[in-house]
């Protein structure tokens, strides 16, 4: 199983987020850990069985065990701060802006790798769950850590398409069934 076994899920009204997924892989504009931890996360993150398989099987070729499992925190931190912050943002009542969140999110002050990687999973992660406010702040912390508007976009782009070939792969999965 490889990014190569998942892009031949992928049929060819879509061949565009196949040639992505292709495109992305080969992105060096982020490091391979910032690359395939942000790949990672995003499959989490939609959690469609054979896209998180493959990118389970060539995210493993290229990180750690224990970037492999920071990626995973990230989908699952941030699956719950964007619904979370998502709905604070879209409230009316400001009152709930000031309560404190009291949700457990130790990960995101020591998540087991570089705290720049992990931020940058978090910002993918956050575009796929459309959390604006999420966005705006994991976007200022990678700014203060240096990284690029070209760095973050490709984290962004990575997640873009992820998503979609996660729609893809399962709406082929309910057509086969």
């Amino acid at each position: 199983m490889s990014l190569d076994a998942l892009r031949d899920l992928i049929p060819a009204y879509a061949r565009d987020i196949s040639l992505n997924l292709s495109s992305l892989a080969n992105e060096t504009t982020l490091t391979d850990q910032q690359k395939w931890g942000c790949f990672l996360a995003c499959a989490h993150t939609l959690g469609v069985a054979p896209l998180v398989r493959h990118i389970e099987a060539q995210a493993a070729t290229v990180l750690t065990p224990e970037a492999q499992g920071a990626a995973r925190s990230a989908a699952a931190v941030m699956g719950m701060n964007n619904v979370y912050y998502r709905a604070i943002h879209l409230l009316k009542n400001p009152d709930y802006a000031t309560l404190p969140a009291r949700l457990r999110m130790n990960v995101i002050a020591n998540p087991g790798v570089a705290k720049v990687d992990f931020e940058l999973w978090c910002t993918a992660v956050s575009a796929i769950n459309g959390c604006g406010a999420c966005l705006d702040a994991h976007e200022a912390e990678l700014r203060r850590h240096g990284l690029s508007a070209p760095q973050v976009q490709a984290a962004l782009r990575i997640g873009a398409v992820v998503h979609a070939a996660g729609r893809i792969v399962a709406s082929e999965a309910a057509l086969a069934a």
